[in-house]
């Protein structure tokens, strides 16, 4: 196979730094590298995607508010002469002998190549999760990639097409005008109101006879959406989305209520309140909640030390974001890491819950016999989830229905086939039961899955900035100490979000929450000069004004 040792087929005798991924860490790292700082290194970088994406402005490309060439930049140019790019995947990394081992995404078998490294920055992002929901994969859109995006798009002018001929059904034509939104999160919310802008601006016009058949609809697991931002704003955006208004109803928030299942044309939901069914057909439904573990990152998971990872959702490192158990030759930042918490009031709040084990249990243990069955164990996680929020997935899935039980197998299983006496996990039932000692166990098995940060671009962006100056001072040697320099410290600068109608949303640490059409003109002015460039900034910059003017292309290409 052959091997890559650096510019010139040579190797140089300067540090190889190969880096995977072209997202937000990825090229956060290589613009806060300088270039004379690169001429000290051999910087490679190797991904399946030859650009960048900004991501934050994805719901708005979606539906043609901003165009798609507008929010992607060419890695090579941003990259320079700062060092050599490879459009491969990477297929596996080997942290002994230190390679990578990439090929040609149209031709894995044949066109593969290794490529040695001194240091390894993990950037590639997480993957779409399913949470093994039957259908979410073959009859839902992804919403993570500019094809994503354009799929999107193409779906809706389809929909309206199809309604408008004469030969459908009512029935049809209401069913093809239901969109789906799954995640009410800030990727779901400016998705739901991106649409609600583009079929009132500009569909209302083109299809005046279908505009009052349309329903746009957020389904979220929690009672309000946005439930990570302050809950003023929850509420400002649940009164913005229940407004009506020019022959359209406004967003429907289909709350406290989990997919079931998804068909080729209906989603099937249950309220968590009443435990009712309810099927709502679609002719569009967007995924757009969870993210699970990249499968390079698993692979190298159970490559390195035994031990030495214990994360079932992302890879750990330490406090200089270098990963537990490389040597500190591999550093990971973005969604695919997350920092080991080396003390308790380090961490987040959720992640007490180990320490008021025993006190769960005693609430739990009704009859006080010192033993838990499992329906008691998922009635104390339900109950306890106001206060550790991170217990009511745990909740559903011990519910046992729609695979459930096979689910939480893949996070704690193993613990409760130990402490069950090997009990597969298929077999546990209502009366399955757990001491003191294995109940403080799973809890601090679930605790395990909290990420000290959460996967947004604002933390990928700061992670590669860090990694980049802390090899540029030359402390990142592999296998010595780092001293005299300060580890990675998150700087949070508030979260925004779109809610239509030119009005945003946005939680900031110093002012607090802001909302309305003030808060949509720092939205807009903010997602445009945070570009990577400045050809992206006048791009965007006049794609808002060819939307204002012109409204937006609604072909279907």
């Amino acid at each position: 196979m052959p091997v890559y040792y650096g510019r010139g087929g040579k190797y140089s005798g300067k540090p190889r730094v190969v880096v995977l991924g072209s997202g937000w860490g990825a090229m956060s790292f290589i613009k806060s590298l300088s270039r004379r700082d690169s001429e000290n290194l051999e910087v490679t970088i190797v991904s399946p995607r030859n650009y960048f994406l900004y991501t934050p402005l994805l719901p708005a490309c979606a539906t043609g508010t901003v165009e798609e060439r507008s929010i992607i930049e060419p890695v090579r140019k941003v990259l320079g002469t700062k060092g050599t790019f490879f459009e491969a995947v990477c297929q596996e990394i080997d942290p002994v002998e230190k390679t990578i081992k990439a090929c040609i995404p149209s031709d894995p078998e044949d066109s593969c190549f290794k490529v040695p490294y001194d240091i390894l920055v993990l950037a590639v992002g997480s993957v779409n999760n399913t949470f093994g929901i039957k259908g979410v994969a073959e009859h839902t859109t992804f919403f993570k990639s500019i094809d994503d995006a354009h799929n999107l798009r193409r779906k809706v002018s389809e929909c309206f097409e199809r309604a408008s001929l004469p030969a459908v059904s009512q029935e049809e034509r209401e069913r093809l005008l239901s969109f789906v939104i799954v995640g009410g999160g800030p990727t779901g919310v400016e998705v739901a109101a991106e649409l609600h802008d583009m079929v009132v601006d500009d569909l209302r016009r083109i299809y005046p006879s279908l505009v009052s058949l349309v329903r746009i609809r957020v389904i979220e697991l929690q009672d309000h959406v946005l439930s990570t931002y302050d809950r003023e704003i929850s509420t400002y955006t649940a009164s913005e989305f229940s407004r009506r208004g020019r022959c359209l109803e406004g967003i429907d928030l289909v709350l406290n209520s989990r997919v079931a299942s998804v068909a080729p044309n209906k989603v099937i939901v249950v309220n968590s309140q009443t435990n009712s069914t309810n099927e709502i057909p679609f002719g569009a439904c967007v995924w757009a909640t969870g993210v699970a573990m990249h499968p390079l990152i698993k692979q190298l998971q159970e490559r390195l030390p035994e031990g030495s990872q214990t994360h079932f959702r992302s890879i750990v490192t330490d406090q200089y974001l270098r990963v537990l158990g490389s040597g500190g030759s591999i550093y990971a930042i973005g969604d695919a890491a997350t920092i080991q918490q080396a003390c308790t009031h380090c961490l987040p709040l959720e992640s007490k819950a180990l320490s008021h084990s025993e006190e769960l249990f005693d609430q739990a243990d009704v009859s006080k016999d010192g033993k838990l069955q499992l329906s008691e164990v998922r009635d104390i996680l339900r109950k306890s989830s106001e206060d550790y929020s991170h217990f009511a997935e745990h909740a559903r899935f011990l519910d046992g229905k729609y695979g459930g039980l096979k689910r939480w197998n893949s996070m704690v299983g193993k613990l409760v086939k130990k402490r069950t006496d090997g009990t597969p996990v298929s077999a546990l039932g209502e009366d399955t039961e757990l001491d003191k000692d294995a109940f403080r166990e799973i809890i601090g098995k679930i605790d395990q899955g909290l990420r000290a940060l959460p996967a947004t671009a604002q933390v990928a962006k700061q992670q590669g900035e860090y990694v980049a100056k802390l090899l540029s001072k030359g402390k990142g040697t592999p296998g010595k100490p780092i001293t005299g320099f300060k580890g990675f410290r998150y700087g949070h600068k508030g979260s925004l979000a779109y809610v239509g109608r030119d009005k945003a949303v946005m939680d900031v640490p110093a002012i607090g929450p802001v909302f309305g059409y003030t808060a949509g003109v720092m939205w807009k002015g903010f997602e445009t000069y945070s570009q990577i460039s400045l050809r992206n900034i006048l791009l965007v910059s006049s794609d808002w004004v060819r939307t204002k003017l012109f409204g937006r292309d609604i072909s279907r290409v």
